[in-house]
Parts: C-alpha cells; sequence; structure tokens
C-alpha cells in the first residue's frame, strides 16, 4: 500500500459496513486492528466506542493513522502479529485483503496461530480475501487508465499508474507508481505482491489453528460464500 493516496483510493464503502455491523453482531468491545493501515477503518471502531489497538509493519502508514486520531483512545503498535498479547482482544480483524499479504503458508499460519493466542476464550477471528477462481486480476489488467488523487500538501494532481508482472510461483505481482500531473515528479513505485488462497485452504488453515467454528460470508452480505462469490470474508471463533 502507498500511504500517500490509499485513503483517496479506498472509500469507506459496503465491505466496511459489513464489517463494523459483523462486529456488533459479535458483541465485541476490545479490538485488535491487524494490519491497519493508515487507520482509515480503524477511526470508525473508535468511533463506535470500541477499545482499539491498531497494529501495522509499515511506519510511514501507522503515521497516517495517528493523524487521524490523535487522542489516547487508540493503541498504536508498529509491528505484526507477533505483538498481538496473549489472551487479551474479543475479535482481531484483518481487513482490506490483509489476509494476501501472507505469501508463505508458513506466514499464515504463524499469523493465525498468534491471532490465537491474542483472544480471549470465545473471541473472534474476521478477515476477508478475494477468490482466486473470481480471477478479479484479469479486469485489473484490462484496465489501463491510471487512477487519480491529489498531494496532501501541494494539492498537485496525482495520476497512480499500475503495471502487472502476473503470477510468479503462484504469488501475483504488480507495481504502482505514483506521478505528478504538472510536475512529472514520480513520487514513489511500490511493489505489491498478493496470495490468492481457495475457500478450502483457507477453512482448513483457520480449523488447524484451532477455530472450532468457522463461518464464511460471500461478497459483503450476511449469505454463505459459494464458488462465484468474488470475496470471502471468514469469522472463526476460538
Amino acid at each position: 500500500m502507498i500511504p500517500l493516496v490509499y485513503d483517496q483510493l479506498n472509500r469507506f464503502g459496503k465491505d466496511d459496513e459489513f464489517i463494523l455491523s459483523l462486529l456488533e453482531k459479535a458483541n465485541v468491545h476490545v479490538v485488535a486492528d491487524l494490519g491497519c493501515g493508515t487507520g482509515r477503518l480503524t477511526v470508525h471502531y473508535v468511533e463506535r466506542g470500541y477499545d482499539v489497538t491498531g497494529i501495522d509493519p509499515n511506519e510511514e502508514a501507522l503515521a497516517y493513522a495517528k493523524k487521524k486520531w490523535r487522542g489516547k483512545e487508540v493503541n498504536w503498535v508498529l509491528g505484526d502479529s507477533s505483538t498481538l498479547k496473549e489472551e487479551t482482544y474479543d475479535v482481531v480483524v484483518l481487513t482490506a485483503n490483509v489476509a494476501q499479504v501472507f505469501l508463505t503458508e508458513q506466514s499464515w499460519k504463524k499469523t493465525l496461530q498468534d491471532a490465537y493466542r491474542g483472544l480471549k476464550k470465545g473471541g473472534h477471528l474476521i478477515f476477508d480475501s478475494r477468490n482466486p477462481e473470481a480471477k478479479v486480476w484479469e479486469q485489473w489488467e484490462q484496465d489501463d487508465t491510471p487512477d487519480l488523487a491529489v498531494h496532501e500538501q501541494t494539492g498537485e494532481p496525482l495520476e497512480i499508474w499500475t503495471t502487472y508482472d502476473g503470477f510468479i510461483d503462484d504469488v501475483y505481482t504488480f507495481y504502482e507508481t505514483v506521478k505528478g500531473v504538472q510536475s512529472g515528479e514520480v513520487y514513489v513505485t511500490e511493489k505489491m505482491k498478493l496470495k490468492f488462497r481457495s475457500h478450502e485452504t483457507l477453512q482448513q488453515s483457520l480449523e488447524q489453528a484451532g477455530f472450532s467454528s468457522v463461518y464464511s460470508y460471500g461478497d459483503w452480505e450476511f449469505k454463505k460464500a459459494t464458488p462465484t462469490s468474488s470475496s470471502f470474508i471468514f469469522h472463526g471463533i476460538k
């Protein structure tokens, strides 16, 4: 993710509202937002009265997050799943397809184990991931127009160009470049990698991590995920 433009390209939407509704149904209070990034959704948790810890390994993103909520209500932590405190949280949440940045089965397994360890008995793990059968990358690659944003400090219009390497060893690789429209300056180029896991693989990984009850929803609705769902939302209970 590129903190400079991330919030402008990812506005509050159906997916965010679904996560908030799921938290309300789960009747939780202490929330760990793992991979909170710029805090785009984290601040909504705070506004709804949750006790929130926001965790992310990206120092620049976390700096953006802290600007959004300067009070003491959020415990911002620079780190990864290993920083989760033992048996502390009612829910650990990974949103915006953060689950796909864990490229190896070992790293994904460790993340699930850390989340399980950090949850209280009866606690919840919630995350989303794209369905590989939907082949969303085909739509991405057909779009050759830039996304648009504005430099928050100078007001200069920005273009975000994306190029694709495609799949390399089962990992999808692409690049995002942020360029000033007027200056022509390239502000940042970021290499992105994503792992697409099947519904069966994700289900099994949760069960192997110890989650006794596992539910999965499809496409940000309270309906069971199907093979044609473009996105899976998993909900595991310790």
